[in-house]
C-alpha cells in the first residue's frame, strides 16, 4: 500500500502520472477498498498540498528567465482563479487543469486548512468513483 501512497502523491504534483490503474490493480489483488481509498486520497492530497506550497513561493521567481509562465500569463491565470474562487479546487482531480489550480491556490495564499478541505473532498470523491467503477465493471476485487 505504501507504493500506492507514493504513486498517488507523485501523480498529484506537476509530475506526470496516474494512480487510478495502480489503485485498481491493488483492489483486484483483494486489498481493502476502504484502506485503498484512504491511502490514495491522503497521498494525492499531500501531493496537491506540495503544489500549493510551490505556488506560495512561485512569485519570488516570476522575474527569472526560466520561470514557466510569463507575467501576463500568470496574471491571466490569477484572474481566472479569483473568478472561480477556492471552490475551483473541487476540480483538483481533473487531469491537466487540477495541478495548476492547486499551484494558483498557493499563489493566491489560500490558507492551508481551507486548501486541505477542498482538495481532500475533490481527491476523495475521485477515488470513491474509481473504486465504484472498478467494483461495477471488473470481475475482480474483494
Amino acid at each position: 500500500m505504501f507504493s500506492l501512497f507514493v504513486v498517488a502523491m507523485a501523480s498529484a504534483t506537476l509530475l506526470p502520472g496516474g494512480s487510478e490503474v495502480w489503485l485498481t490493480a491493488l483492489w483486484c489483488r483483494g486489498e481493502s477498498p476502504l484502506a485503498l481509498w484512504w491511502v490514495a486520497t491522503l497521498g494525492n492530497t499531500l501531493g496537491s498540498l506540495i503544489n500549493v506550497g510551490l505556488g506560495r513561493y512561485a512569485t519570488h521567481y516570476v522575474d527569472r528567465r526560466w520561470f514557466p509562465a510569463s507575467p501576463q500569463g500568470l496574471a491571466r491565470a490569477q484572474r481566472w482563479y479569483r473568478k472561480g474562487g477556492e471552490a475551483s479546487l473541487l476540480l483538483a482531480w481533473v487531469p491537466v487543469i487540477g495541478d495548476p489550480l492547486t499551484v494558483l491556490a498557493g499563489i493566491a495564499r489560500l490558507p492551508w486548512w481551507r486548501a486541505l478541505v477542498w482538495i481532500l473532498v475533490s481527491k476523495g470523491g475521485r477515488y470513491a468513483l474509481v473504486l465504484w467503477f472498478a467494483d461495477s465493471y471488473f470481475s475482480c476485487g474483494a
